[in-house]
């Protein structure tokens, strides 16, 4: 309970109960917000630290699965915040730009990226000297354009499991496009959004830059955390593997000399047999065999 009234207060601090003036809400906001001052709606705090939680908890299970969760901000105010957050636990992001099809046309996203790799490998190992200066600017220019577009996805070798979104409405495309294909999706959702759209709605402030500093801030540790969990299980499953092979080499180990020591026994065993069967042949009497020469009788002398 203090943890939460600690979060809240945090919350409350950041200005995340700020929703926007009445006449541009979304009826559908109604359950999460807590009163309306001065003409603006307030978000009930009490709801935002609940689903903010609750969206944790499954980002940090998604992340401990191992699968990709990408983050998607094209709002001024949260580029830079949303860029370092997913930087700092290796996630693949998009804030310049959501460019049509970046999910439903994986394959061929894909391909622009190949692209911008392969100019990048060009310009960097000597391969485009051969190249005139005109052509070379060009290839820098044309690299510079798609880094700035794809590159926080140049990692991202297959679709994400998971997409997190600062404002729904401004990203309606990457919402609609991860619906088509059965991404789960989390979101900040303003009082002007429609927070049945996304699987995941936190509602909060999606406007001001420290609403979004704390909340995707939140959300990454929670995402660490999951990394870090995957990573000492994984350590403890090769520790506890490394252990079975040791147990296992020591097994073979062990019938190996068991083996042999029998097969020592074995011969010896018929080395006794061996020596038996001569020594009995040794004692048995021998017959004596007459030789060429004539025996004279006895008591014969000469006539």
């Amino acid at each position: 309970m203090e943890n939460n009234t600690s979060l809240q207060q945090q919350l409350l601090e950041a200005g995340v109960h700020f929703g926007h003036l009445k006449k541009k809400w979304n009826p559908k906001m109604l359950p999460y917000i807590f009163a309306e001052k001065k003409g603006i709606h307030i978000i009930d705090l009490n709801k935002t630290v609940d689903h903010l939680q609750e969206a944790s908890a499954a980002l940090k299970q998604i992340a401990k699965s191992g699968k990709k969760i990408m983050f998607v901000a094209t709002k001024k105010q949260a580029k830079e915040i949303v860029t370092e957050c997913a930087k700092r636990v290796n996630m693949p992001y998009a804030t310049e730009r959501w460019l049509g099809g970046m999910l439903t046309n994986f394959n061929t996203v894909r391909k622009s990226v190949k692209k911008m790799q392969s100019i990048e490998k060009m310009l960097n190992d000597g391969s485009a000297e051969s190249l005139t200066k005109k052509e070379r600017l060009t290839l820098t220019r044309d690299k510079e354009k798609m880094e700035k577009v794809l590159g926080g996805i140049a990692q991202l070798g297959r679709l994400p499991a998971a997409l997190f979104m600062v404002d729904i409405s401004v990203e309606h495309i990457a919402l609609a496009e991860a619906k088509r294909l059965g991404i789960a999706t989390f979101g900040m959702v303003d009082t002007n959004s429609d927070p049945n759209k996304v699987d995941f709605a936190i509602p909060a402030n999606d406007d001001a830059t420290k609403s979004i500093a704390i909340i995707t801030n939140y959300i990454t540790a929670a995402i660490a955390e999951g990394l870090a969990e995957r990573q000492a299980n994984k350590d403890e499953e090769d520790s506890s593997e490394e252990g079975s092979n040791e147990n296992e080499a020591k097994a073979r180990r062990l019938e190996q000399e068991a083996q042999a020591e029998g097969g020592r026994g074995r011969g010896r065993g018929r080395s006794a047999d061996a020596s038996a069967a001569s020594g009995g042949a040794a004692g048995a009497p021998k017959r004596r065999v007459g030789g060429g020469g004539t025996r004279r009788p006895a008591g014969g002398g000469a006539k």
